[in-house]
Protein backbone atom coordinates (compact mmCIF):
# COMPACT_ATOMS: atom_id res chain seq x y z
CA UNK A 1 0.00 0.00 0.00
CA UNK A 2 2.58 2.41 1.44
CA UNK A 3 4.30 1.25 -2.02
CA UNK A 4 1.74 2.32 -4.10
CA UNK A 5 1.32 5.46 -2.62
CA UNK A 6 4.53 6.19 -2.99
CA UNK A 7 4.54 5.52 -6.73
CA UNK A 8 1.68 7.63 -6.93
CA UNK A 9 3.46 10.45 -5.36
CA UNK A 10 6.61 9.76 -7.60
CA UNK A 11 4.11 10.28 -11.28
CA UNK A 12 2.10 13.28 -9.62
CA UNK A 13 5.81 14.85 -9.36
CA UNK A 14 6.75 14.00 -12.18
CA UNK A 15 3.39 15.32 -14.18
CA UNK A 16 4.14 18.16 -12.26
CA UNK A 17 7.55 18.87 -13.35
CA UNK A 18 6.48 17.82 -16.84
CA UNK A 19 4.01 20.71 -17.19
CA UNK A 20 6.82 23.15 -15.21
CA UNK A 21 8.70 22.85 -18.26
CA UNK A 22 6.25 23.04 -21.24
CA UNK A 23 4.80 26.26 -19.10
CA UNK A 24 8.78 27.32 -19.37
CA UNK A 25 9.05 26.53 -22.19
CA UNK A 26 5.88 28.43 -23.37
CA UNK A 27 6.58 31.20 -21.47
CA UNK A 28 10.37 31.44 -23.77
CA UNK A 29 8.38 31.11 -27.13
CA UNK A 30 5.83 33.76 -25.62
CA UNK A 31 9.44 35.78 -25.06
CA UNK A 32 10.69 35.50 -28.17
CA UNK A 33 7.86 35.99 -30.09
CA UNK A 34 7.43 39.13 -28.19
CA UNK A 35 11.20 40.33 -29.51
CA UNK A 36 10.22 38.99 -32.85
CA UNK A 37 7.09 41.61 -33.42
CA UNK A 38 8.65 44.16 -31.40
CA UNK A 39 11.53 43.84 -33.93
CA UNK A 40 9.40 43.30 -37.17
CA UNK A 41 6.86 46.17 -36.15
CA UNK A 42 9.39 49.06 -37.01
CA UNK A 43 10.42 47.50 -40.26
CA UNK A 44 7.19 46.40 -41.41
CA UNK A 45 6.38 50.38 -40.84
CA UNK A 46 9.24 51.34 -42.59
CA UNK A 47 8.59 49.48 -45.35
CA UNK A 48 5.17 50.57 -45.71
CA UNK A 49 6.55 54.23 -44.79
CA UNK A 50 9.16 54.37 -47.99
CA UNK A 51 6.43 53.72 -50.21
CA UNK A 52 5.84 57.34 -50.26
CA UNK A 53 9.24 58.46 -51.30
CA UNK A 54 8.88 59.87 -54.52
CA UNK A 55 10.86 58.16 -56.87
CA UNK A 56 12.34 57.75 -60.64
CA UNK A 57 13.10 54.68 -62.44
CA UNK A 58 15.80 55.80 -64.49
CA UNK A 59 16.18 55.40 -68.17
CA UNK A 60 19.38 53.35 -68.58
CA UNK A 61 19.12 55.08 -72.20
CA UNK A 62 19.63 58.48 -71.22
CA UNK A 63 22.72 56.97 -68.52
CA UNK A 64 26.05 56.78 -70.73
CA UNK A 65 28.72 54.62 -69.80
CA UNK A 66 32.31 55.83 -71.45
CA UNK A 67 33.84 52.39 -73.17
CA UNK A 68 35.79 51.27 -69.98
CA UNK A 69 35.74 47.81 -68.35
CA UNK A 70 32.34 47.83 -66.41
CA UNK A 71 33.37 44.30 -64.39
CA UNK A 72 36.27 45.83 -62.78
CA UNK A 73 33.25 47.87 -60.77
CA UNK A 74 30.83 44.81 -60.29
CA UNK A 75 32.33 44.53 -56.75
CA UNK A 76 31.29 47.91 -55.92
CA UNK A 77 27.64 49.36 -55.22
CA UNK A 78 28.49 53.23 -56.83
CA UNK A 79 25.44 56.20 -55.42
CA UNK A 80 25.20 59.42 -56.27
CA UNK A 81 23.88 61.46 -53.58
CA UNK A 82 22.81 65.00 -54.23
CA UNK A 83 22.08 67.59 -51.41
CA UNK A 84 19.74 70.44 -53.19
CA UNK A 85 18.72 73.54 -51.33
CA UNK A 86 15.46 74.18 -51.98
CA UNK A 87 12.45 75.87 -50.09
CA UNK A 88 9.89 74.64 -52.29
CA UNK A 89 11.00 71.01 -51.84
CA UNK A 90 11.59 70.61 -55.19
CA UNK A 91 13.62 67.52 -55.73
CA UNK A 92 13.51 66.34 -59.20
CA UNK A 93 14.98 68.89 -61.53
CA UNK A 94 15.01 73.29 -61.43
CA UNK A 95 17.41 73.48 -58.41
CA UNK A 96 21.00 73.27 -58.37
CA UNK A 97 22.59 70.43 -56.71
CA UNK A 98 24.89 72.14 -53.85
CA UNK A 99 26.60 68.72 -52.43
CA UNK A 100 27.43 65.87 -55.34
CA UNK A 101 28.94 63.29 -53.54
CA UNK A 102 29.80 59.72 -54.68
CA UNK A 103 29.18 57.01 -52.02
CA UNK A 104 31.01 53.31 -53.08
CA UNK A 105 30.11 50.41 -51.29
CA UNK A 106 32.10 47.53 -50.93
CA UNK A 107 29.76 44.55 -52.00
CA UNK A 108 32.32 42.34 -50.35
CA UNK A 109 33.66 44.26 -47.16
CA UNK A 110 30.73 46.63 -46.81
CA UNK A 111 33.70 49.48 -46.80
CA UNK A 112 32.50 52.41 -47.69
CA UNK A 113 34.23 55.69 -49.06
CA UNK A 114 33.00 59.54 -50.41
CA UNK A 115 34.32 61.61 -52.61
CA UNK A 116 32.68 65.07 -52.85
CA UNK A 117 32.62 66.55 -56.08
CA UNK A 118 33.42 70.13 -55.88
CA UNK A 119 29.91 72.05 -57.05
CA UNK A 120 31.72 74.59 -59.41
CA UNK A 121 34.16 71.68 -60.74
CA UNK A 122 33.92 72.26 -64.59
CA UNK A 123 33.44 69.59 -67.15
CA UNK A 124 31.21 68.76 -70.26
CA UNK A 125 27.01 68.40 -69.85
CA UNK A 126 25.23 66.46 -72.66
CA UNK A 127 23.41 69.25 -74.63
CA UNK A 128 24.98 71.99 -72.91
CA UNK A 129 28.69 72.41 -73.40
CA UNK A 130 31.46 72.98 -70.90
CA UNK A 131 30.05 74.75 -67.19
CA UNK A 132 29.94 73.87 -63.41
CA UNK A 133 28.73 70.21 -62.78
CA UNK A 134 26.08 71.43 -59.86
CA UNK A 135 24.27 72.82 -63.35
CA UNK A 136 23.44 69.49 -64.50
CA UNK A 137 20.97 68.64 -61.69
CA UNK A 138 19.14 71.64 -63.03
CA UNK A 139 19.17 71.43 -66.56
CA UNK A 140 18.09 67.90 -66.65
CA UNK A 141 17.37 66.49 -63.36
CA UNK A 142 19.24 63.18 -61.88
CA UNK A 143 19.14 61.39 -65.22
CA UNK A 144 21.33 64.12 -66.99
CA UNK A 145 23.56 64.60 -63.53
CA UNK A 146 24.17 60.76 -63.52
CA UNK A 147 25.52 60.78 -67.13
CA UNK A 148 27.53 63.68 -66.32
CA UNK A 149 28.95 62.08 -63.21
CA UNK A 150 29.94 58.50 -65.85
CA UNK A 151 30.89 60.30 -68.57
CA UNK A 152 33.76 62.37 -67.41
CA UNK A 153 34.61 60.27 -64.54
CA UNK A 154 34.63 56.97 -66.28
CA UNK A 155 32.11 55.57 -63.24
CA UNK A 156 29.11 53.19 -63.54
CA UNK A 157 26.32 54.62 -61.50
CA UNK A 158 22.92 54.16 -61.76
CA UNK A 159 21.40 54.62 -58.45
CA UNK A 160 20.56 58.39 -56.68
CA UNK A 161 19.40 59.82 -53.91
CA UNK A 162 18.59 63.48 -53.73
CA UNK A 163 17.73 65.08 -50.27
CA UNK A 164 16.62 68.52 -49.63
CA UNK A 165 19.43 70.18 -46.60
CA UNK A 166 16.70 71.20 -44.62
CA UNK A 167 16.70 66.75 -43.90
CA UNK A 168 19.64 67.49 -42.11
CA UNK A 169 17.97 69.16 -39.42
CA UNK A 170 15.88 66.86 -38.87
CA UNK A 171 17.62 63.61 -38.80
CA UNK A 172 20.40 65.08 -36.46
CA UNK A 173 17.72 66.51 -34.14
CA UNK A 174 16.04 62.64 -33.74
CA UNK A 175 19.56 61.10 -33.32
CA UNK A 176 19.92 63.30 -30.13
CA UNK A 177 22.50 65.52 -32.19
CA UNK A 178 26.16 64.86 -33.33
CA UNK A 179 29.44 65.56 -32.60
CA UNK A 180 31.81 68.49 -34.26
CA UNK A 181 34.99 70.10 -33.71
CA UNK A 182 33.99 73.61 -34.12
CA UNK A 183 37.24 75.48 -34.88
CA UNK A 184 37.85 79.52 -33.86
CA UNK A 185 37.36 80.56 -37.69
CA UNK A 186 33.85 78.63 -38.02
CA UNK A 187 32.40 79.59 -35.02
CA UNK A 188 31.06 83.48 -35.99
CA UNK A 189 29.83 81.62 -39.35
CA UNK A 190 28.09 78.60 -37.90
CA UNK A 191 26.18 81.18 -35.82
CA UNK A 192 25.50 83.21 -38.65
CA UNK A 193 23.56 80.54 -40.68
CA UNK A 194 22.18 78.93 -37.76
CA UNK A 195 20.08 81.88 -37.49
CA UNK A 196 19.05 81.66 -41.25
CA UNK A 197 18.45 78.03 -41.40
CA UNK A 198 16.23 78.01 -38.16
CA UNK A 199 14.09 80.89 -40.06
CA UNK A 200 14.15 78.98 -43.31
CA UNK A 201 12.58 75.76 -41.13
CA UNK A 202 10.49 78.38 -38.88
CA UNK A 203 12.43 76.18 -35.86
CA UNK A 204 13.86 78.15 -32.54
CA UNK A 205 17.82 78.38 -32.27
CA UNK A 206 20.61 78.59 -30.15
CA UNK A 207 24.02 80.03 -30.50
CA UNK A 208 27.34 77.91 -29.70
CA UNK A 209 29.25 79.79 -26.62
CA UNK A 210 32.70 78.82 -28.25
CA UNK A 211 34.45 76.94 -30.31
CA UNK A 212 35.67 73.06 -29.82
CA UNK A 213 34.59 69.24 -29.85
CA UNK A 214 30.45 69.35 -28.89
CA UNK A 215 27.34 67.83 -28.82
CA UNK A 216 25.37 70.44 -31.72
CA UNK A 217 21.68 70.22 -32.88
CA UNK A 218 20.20 69.59 -35.90
CA UNK A 219 20.05 73.44 -37.05
CA UNK A 220 23.78 74.09 -35.93
CA UNK A 221 25.01 70.84 -38.24
CA UNK A 222 23.10 72.36 -40.70
CA UNK A 223 24.62 75.56 -40.49
CA UNK A 224 28.30 74.10 -40.06
CA UNK A 225 27.43 72.23 -43.88
CA UNK A 226 26.69 76.15 -45.33
CA UNK A 227 29.72 77.80 -44.08
CA UNK A 228 32.14 78.35 -46.94
CA UNK A 229 33.46 81.61 -45.67
CA UNK A 230 36.51 80.32 -44.39
CA UNK A 231 40.30 79.14 -45.76
CA UNK A 232 39.60 76.71 -48.38
CA UNK A 233 36.02 78.40 -49.03
CA UNK A 234 33.76 75.81 -50.91
CA UNK A 235 36.61 72.96 -50.91
CA UNK A 236 36.48 73.28 -46.94
CA UNK A 237 32.95 73.12 -47.09
CA UNK A 238 32.18 70.39 -48.77
CA UNK A 239 34.68 68.28 -46.38
CA UNK A 240 32.44 69.80 -43.64
CA UNK A 241 29.01 68.41 -45.93
CA UNK A 242 31.25 64.72 -45.26
CA UNK A 243 32.04 65.34 -41.34
CA UNK A 244 28.12 65.65 -40.93
CA UNK A 245 27.70 62.80 -43.10
CA UNK A 246 29.82 60.56 -41.67
CA UNK A 247 28.99 61.62 -37.83
CA UNK A 248 25.02 61.18 -38.90
CA UNK A 249 25.81 57.51 -40.19
CA UNK A 250 27.70 56.80 -36.79
CA UNK A 251 25.11 58.24 -34.56
CA UNK A 252 22.86 55.90 -36.65
CA UNK A 253 24.90 52.81 -36.38
CA UNK A 254 24.22 52.95 -32.44
CA UNK A 255 20.30 53.77 -32.93
CA UNK A 256 17.54 51.74 -32.46
CA UNK A 257 15.17 50.45 -34.71
CA UNK A 258 12.44 52.72 -33.20
CA UNK A 259 14.32 55.83 -33.69
CA UNK A 260 15.94 55.12 -36.97
CA UNK A 261 12.16 54.40 -38.17
CA UNK A 262 10.62 57.68 -36.95
CA UNK A 263 14.32 59.02 -38.86
CA UNK A 264 12.98 57.51 -41.73
CA UNK A 265 9.12 59.13 -41.56
CA UNK A 266 10.48 62.75 -41.13
CA UNK A 267 13.11 62.06 -44.02
CA UNK A 268 10.13 60.65 -46.80
CA UNK A 269 9.11 64.08 -47.80
CA UNK A 270 12.64 65.30 -48.37
CA UNK A 271 14.16 62.53 -50.18
CA UNK A 272 13.79 61.30 -53.90
CA UNK A 273 15.75 58.38 -55.16
CA UNK A 274 15.46 55.55 -58.05
CA UNK A 275 16.23 52.98 -54.99
CA UNK A 276 13.14 50.51 -54.76
CA UNK A 277 12.09 50.14 -51.22
CA UNK A 278 13.36 46.67 -51.22
CA UNK A 279 17.29 47.89 -51.82
CA UNK A 280 16.81 50.55 -49.13
CA UNK A 281 15.60 47.86 -47.30
CA UNK A 282 18.70 45.85 -47.82
CA UNK A 283 20.96 48.71 -47.52
CA UNK A 284 19.90 49.25 -44.42
CA UNK A 285 19.99 45.99 -42.44
CA UNK A 286 23.78 46.13 -43.57
CA UNK A 287 23.97 49.52 -41.97
CA UNK A 288 25.27 48.06 -38.81
CA UNK A 289 28.13 46.66 -41.31
CA UNK A 290 29.21 49.17 -43.15
CA UNK A 291 32.09 51.57 -41.83
CA UNK A 292 33.38 54.36 -43.47
CA UNK A 293 36.80 53.66 -44.45
CA UNK A 294 38.16 56.95 -45.95
CA UNK A 295 36.77 60.47 -47.65
CA UNK A 296 38.24 63.25 -50.12
CA UNK A 297 37.07 65.73 -52.67
CA UNK A 298 37.56 65.67 -56.07
CA UNK A 299 39.41 67.07 -58.21
CA UNK A 300 42.60 66.48 -55.98
CA UNK A 301 44.60 68.80 -57.67
CA UNK A 302 42.97 71.48 -59.14
CA UNK A 303 43.38 75.16 -59.88
CA UNK A 304 40.45 77.98 -59.35
CA UNK A 305 40.24 79.93 -62.73
CA UNK A 306 37.73 82.10 -63.93
CA UNK A 307 36.22 81.85 -67.88
CA UNK A 308 34.30 84.31 -68.66
CA UNK A 309 34.11 86.19 -65.74
CA UNK A 310 32.82 83.32 -63.99
CA UNK A 311 34.61 81.25 -60.96
CA UNK A 312 35.44 77.81 -61.97
CA UNK A 313 37.10 75.04 -60.36
CA UNK A 314 39.59 73.06 -63.48
CA UNK A 315 41.07 69.82 -62.71
CA UNK A 316 45.00 69.58 -63.26
CA UNK A 317 44.52 67.51 -65.09
CA UNK A 318 40.97 65.95 -65.66
CA UNK A 319 42.50 62.85 -66.97
CA UNK A 320 45.13 62.38 -64.14
CA UNK A 321 42.56 63.13 -61.46
CA UNK A 322 40.26 60.50 -62.87
CA UNK A 323 42.87 58.04 -62.36
CA UNK A 324 43.28 59.01 -58.16
CA UNK A 325 39.70 58.96 -58.29
CA UNK A 326 39.89 55.38 -59.38
CA UNK A 327 42.41 53.95 -57.00
CA UNK A 328 40.84 56.44 -54.21
CA UNK A 329 37.60 54.24 -54.49
CA UNK A 330 38.61 50.82 -56.04
CA UNK A 331 42.02 50.59 -55.61
CA UNK A 332 42.82 50.41 -59.11
CA UNK A 333 46.34 51.35 -59.36
CA UNK A 334 47.78 53.56 -62.69
CA UNK A 335 43.93 53.31 -64.14
CA UNK A 336 43.83 54.25 -67.77
CA UNK A 337 41.14 56.81 -68.41
CA UNK A 338 38.94 56.61 -71.40
CA UNK A 339 39.19 58.15 -74.65
CA UNK A 340 36.65 60.44 -73.31
CA UNK A 341 37.79 61.42 -70.47
CA UNK A 342 40.90 62.23 -72.35
CA UNK A 343 39.07 64.24 -74.79
CA UNK A 344 37.38 66.42 -72.23
CA UNK A 345 40.87 66.78 -70.42
CA UNK A 346 42.42 68.61 -73.69
CA UNK A 347 39.55 70.61 -73.69
CA UNK A 348 39.92 71.67 -70.48
CA UNK A 349 43.63 72.42 -70.16
CA UNK A 350 43.17 74.48 -73.05
CA UNK A 351 40.92 76.79 -71.50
Amino acid sequence: MRNNQGNYENQRELVKKVKNKKKKRLRRLIIIELIVILVLIPVIYLYFQLGRIPRQELNLDNIQFNNINLKELDGYRNIAVFGVDSRANDLKKNTRSDSIMIVSINKKTKDVKISSIYRDTYVYIEGHGYTKINHAYAYGGPELAINTINKNFDLNVTDFVTVNFSAVTNVVDLLGGITLDIQEDELKHVNNYTRDVAKINGTDYKYLKKAGKQTVDGTQATAYCRVRYTAGGDFTRAERQRTVMDQIFKKAKKANPFTLAKVANKMIPQVYTSLSNTEMLSLGKDIFSYDIKDQTGFPFDKTAKKIGGVSYVLADTLSSNVSKLHEFLFDQKDYEPSKTVKGYSSDIAGR
